[in-house]
């Protein structure tokens, strides 16, 4: 089965019209997610989609012929609405999706026992630092298995056109402030060197960054054609960034610095003088 029947079959299945077509036609991200699967992995490899939301993507890759997991709290205020989350629980049996609502612990799989766990436009939404969730989540990987991520990029060429404006390059204001109870929304985006960093903090062999058009249903269809242009030529002006990488044979995690480099890290940003 190719990607495209894939994300056809699920759109057809999947129980909120709309979701999956934004615009009339499929989201470029399961196209981009499945593609690049597929490049590393054989169908049949174990996957865990954390933070999986309406469990779309993790469909997709379903039909693929992986064996696929997925784990969220699915506490946005719109699962919250006439009956959202039954409505995601019962499609998750129909696709075959082994999935697990979170309940405040750990997620309640084996370590090592994944090829690919994969984290789809979540970390921006982390109020905290993802050191600890990520060591844990590359915990679960087998040796030589990968972590995947996609997250906005947070100086795409919108952001900077509006910043440039005098505009916000945050989520749109009355998104925020209207926002019923905790805010679920993004906190921090990343830059190209953010996600470099990462992989050598978390000690991956980074295997593919690169930009991506994940929203390009958003622009007017006669600046698309210019966004392209400019895009292919300065690819970090692209609206997603996709991280692929490996966890080596010989990996332990890293949630901790000596206090030595844990205070030159801190000194930046603070007049207190560390020791």
């Amino acid at each position: 089965m190719t990607v495209a029947e894939a994300v056809s079959r699920t759109i057809a299945e999947f129980p909120f019209a709309g979701y999956m077509t934004p615009g009339g036609t499929p989201r470029a991200t399961y196209f981009t997610v499945g593609a690049a699967v597929l490049r590393h992995l054989e169908p049949g490899a174990r996957i865990l989609d954390f933070g999986c939301g309406p469990l779309d993507k993790t469909a997709v890759l379903q039909r693929l012929g992986f064996q696929c997991a997925g784990f969220d709290d699915l506490a946005d205020y719109w699962h919250h609405l006439d009956g959202n989350r039954e409505k995601i629980v019962s499609f998750a049996g129909s696709a075959g999706i082994d999935f697990h609502l979170a309940d405040g612990g750990p997620p309640p799989f084996e370590p090592e026992s994944f090829d690919l766990v994969m984290l789809l436009d979540v970390v921006e939404h982390l109020h905290d630092s993802p050191r600890d969730l990520l060591n844990d989540l590359v915990g679960l990987l087998r040796a030589g298995g990968y972590l995947l991520i996609t997250v906005p990029n947070a100086v795409n060429i919108r952001k900077r056109l509006d910043v440039l404006r005098g505009r916000t390059n945050y989520p749109p204001y009355d998104t925020f402030y209207w926002y019923p109870g905790p805010w679920r929304g993004h906190v921090r985006e990343y830059v190209r060197g953010d996600l470099e960093r990462l992989a050598g903090y978390l000690g991956l062999e980074l295997v593919e960054l690169r930009g991506c058009d994940h929203i390009l249903y958003k622009l007017p269809r006669m600046a698309r054609p210019l966004y392209r242009a400019v895009t292919g030529v300065f690819p970090a002006l692209k609206d997603t960034w996709l991280f692929l990488a490996r966890r080596p044979e010989e990996w332990s995690p890293r949630k901790e610095l000596d206090q030595t480099e844990l205070n030159r890290i801190l000194g930046r940003s603070t007049a207190f003088q560390y020791d």
